[in-house]
């Protein structure tokens, strides 16, 4: 069997399927062009977000007997032209999952505790206690817009507070015992703070505007670790500046390039971004919630470990 890497990743992860007699070829450099030149003679492909893998890419990879993403999000693949050409689809979702539930946690106390507004005051040379007051995240009700696999790892890690967590998820019987799921207007009437967990999907897109805001029944906290394109970013800002948005904890924006290598690909920074860059009450964060040294390693042995059990 011979793979083919577009993208660097774990070391751990050509070692495992060295283990497992695989030959191992690595394309971090080529292009979509050269890639698909070769393609061909492949049995697997693995990925991250390189390129789009879509029906004229399948139409040259002929011989493909899996596709491994290397992360969770699957934006980049079609995978209905996957799935009819009986191409084994590997995803990696547990191995960053307590990353992003970690990440989510950091910037939620960061934001409630005015940790970043604090540390920029003394830097100006000021010392403002009573202006950086924060509050307590006991007491406070919690809602999970996506109940999957990092929806569940956030609600796992705040068990320990004394909160109350609600979860909404498209999909029935998704609660547990971390989580009660509602209707998303229960949620939105209850929720003092909005963590979001959803994949990139038409249904997903722009979940997160004016009119959301607006029914919002408390002002709120927001959390973003899941992607970019779930916030219309313009409607965001109006809801930091009227208060209805009390802060926003960014790891994603939709201003990412899809390699989410940079969010700086236009000549002039719009304006909507530039407010969330300048604001005291957003924390932003170049998409690192899953992007840890331990969950690096656990992406790679998530993979391996799938094409193991499906091909040995």
């Amino acid at each position: 069997m011979k793979v083919l890497h577009l993208e660097e990743n774990h070391p751990s992860l050509i070692e495992g399927l060295d283990a497992l007699g695989i030959k191992n070829d690595l394309a971090f450099n080529d292009s979509l062009s050269e890639v698909l030149n070769k393609i061909g003679s492949y049995d697997g492909l693995i990925l991250r977000s390189k390129f789009t893998i879509d029906k004229e890419f399948l139409l040259h990879a002929k011989n493909l007997k899996f596709i491994g993403r290397v992360g969770s999000g699957l934006e980049n693949i079609d995978i209905q032209a996957v799935q009819k050409m009986n191409i084994h689809l590997i995803s990696s979702p547990e191995g960053n999952r307590n990353a992003v539930g970690e990440h989510c946690l950091g910037m939620l106390l960061g934001l409630m505790n005015n940790l970043k507004a604090g540390h920029e005051s003394i830097k100006s040379g000021q010392w403002d206690r009573e202006g950086n007051r924060g509050w307590e995240l006991n007491g406070k009700t919690l809602g999970i817009i996506g109940y999957g696999n990092t929806g569940k790892s956030f609600a796992q890690i705040i068990s320990g507070f004394e909160v109350t967590t609600l979860c909404y998820d498209i999909l029935p019987n998704m609660g547990d015992e971390n989580a009660s799921q509602v209707t998303i207007d229960e949620l939105m009437a209850n929720s003092q703070v909005i963590s979001i967990h959803t994949p990139q999907t038409k249904i997903t897109e722009g979940m997160i505007n004016y009119k959301f805001i607006k029914k919002m029944k408390y002002p709120f906290w927001l959390l973003n670790t899941a992607r970019g394109s779930a916030v219309k970013t313009e409607d965001l800002v109006l809801g930091l500046k009227s208060g209805k948005i009390i802060g926003a904890g960014l790891d994603v924006l939709e201003y990412e390039t899809k390699s989410f290598s940079s969010i700086f690909n236009k000549e002039k920074i719009p304006p909507a971004l530039k407010y969330l860059i300048q604001a005291k009450n957003v924390i932003l964060s170049p998409h690192v919630g899953g992007w840890t040294h331990e969950s690096h390693v656990k992406l790679a042995s998530t993979i391996v470990e799938k094409v193991k059990k499906i091909f040995f």
